[in-house]
């Protein structure tokens, strides 16, 4: 069989902040041309969806300013430099609604975007959390409210639950409830 692999003879980046890295590879297809191609390099995220004993998620309700779009989001936050990214999702829980989660599981790392951007998440569960204050991150949401995962369907549906992670999150707990004889939530 033959290998589909691209060739990558370079990269050379084209415009750098602390955020954002927008650089232009020199690749070729098999077969073909070698061009230059478009790679946007962002700092990897974590996240966490934080689960109570009723089998309700903590989701907050917030405002992106890139799509101008309100949706349901977990909390989390960019993985800081030689930074754990279980610690950042534990870190961005307290600082963003007052909780910290108690048993921290990886679900899953990926790539939201992964022909053109390189933007690793790193997906954790907890299942339990402890209060320990307000939040401190004051400018991250309206509001959060404890939500039924029997609910999260609907909220998808709807168009209200829109983040990559959150979503990934979301729809891994609804599978794994179901698979281990749970309800089926219904849209």
């Amino acid at each position: 069989m033959r290998s589909t692999a691209w060739s990558r003879h370079g990269e050379r980046p084209i415009y750098e902040n602390e955020w954002v890295t927008l650089s232009l590879v020199d690749v070729q297809p098999p077969g073909q041309e070698r061009f230059e191609h478009h790679v946007v390099t962002l700092k990897p995220a974590a996240m966490v969806a934080l689960l109570n004993e009723h089998d309700q998620v903590l989701l907050m309700w917030r405002h992106r300013f890139a799509t101008n779009v309100w949706n349901w989001e977990l909390p989390g936050g960019i993985v800081e430099h030689g930074e754990d990214p279980a610690v950042t999702a534990a870190r961005e829980a307290v600082e963003e609604t007052g909780y910290r989660p108690l048993r921290l599981e990886h679900v899953v790392t990926f790539e939201p975007n992964i022909g053109m951007v390189r933007n690793a998440h790193h997906v954790y569960v907890s299942r339990g959390a402890e209060r320990v204050g307000d939040p401190t991150e004051t400018t991250e949401m309206q509001r959060m409210e404890w939500v039924s995962l029997g609910d999260v369907l609907a909220l998808i549906k709807d168009g209200k639950i829109l983040n990559s992670g959150t979503l990934v999150a979301l729809l891994h707990l609804l599978a794994t409830r179901t698979a281990a004889g749970g309800s089926t939530p219904t849209a």
